[in-house]
Parts: C-alpha cells; structure tokens; sequence
C-alpha cells in the first residue's frame, strides 16, 4: 500500500503550473488537501481490512478481492441519503457479489462489520 503523503504529493505533481496552467492555484491546493484527507481515510480503512484478513488467516495472494471488497464498501458508506436498512442491504449485495468471486463470505461478513459497523440485513 502506497503511503498517503505519497499519493498526495503525486496528485499535486500533476497539476504544477506547466501542465494544467488553466487550473487555478487556489483551487488545486484546496484539491490537493481534500484528495490527501480522502486517502488518509482510505488508508486507515485499507490498514483495518488487512488487520481483519490477517486475523482470519486468509492469503496474502487473496488480498486484493478483499481490499476491492472494502473499497467498495468505503465509497457507499460516503455517498448521502442512504439509510440504514438500504445500506445494509446494498453492502449484502456487494458481499454477495464478493463470494460469488471467491472469497470467504465469512471474512467479508467479519470486514462489513467490524470495519464498517454494518449489520446483517434483516
């Protein structure tokens, strides 16, 4: 996994004065710092799914579908105006769609909830 501060500083390559000059200073700083706020966020929830992996044994060659898993869950989790009940629902469709793939329904169950805090669906 690619530090943070590293992937923001990568972020902030892209956009110096030569290649992007339409692209306002003010406006890429304040760019800049909500893209390294967003991945610092990534980045601890990334850290906590590993910790759920490594706990259940699971491959180090099997990390990638998991860590899709939780990516996935982490960017429904951002989006507004879903409610309980639905985003319950909706994280049981992705896990479903995870052990369909391959992965331990256990292990996705264990990263939905002690990750995420979501509950079974009812």
């Amino acid at each position: 996994m690619t530090d943070p501060a590293e992937m923001a500083a990568r972020y902030k390559a892209r956009y110096k004065d030569g290649r992007a000059k339409s692209t306002p200073n003010e406006l890429r700083d304040e760019m800049a710092r909500r893209y390294e706020a967003a991945m610092t966020q990534v980045y601890a929830m990334q850290i906590k799914v590993k910790e759920v992996i490594n706990a259940c044994g699971v491959s180090t060659s099997q990390y990638v579908p998991y860590f899709n898993f939780g990516r996935q869950l982490y960017k429904l989790s951002r989006q507004a105006r879903v409610s309980d009940e639905n985003f319950a629902m909706a994280a049981q469709v992705l896990l479903d769609k995870w052990a369909a793939r391959g992965c331990d329904p256990k292990v996705l169950a264990k990263i939905r909830t002690d990750v995420f805090d979501i509950p079974a669906p009812k």
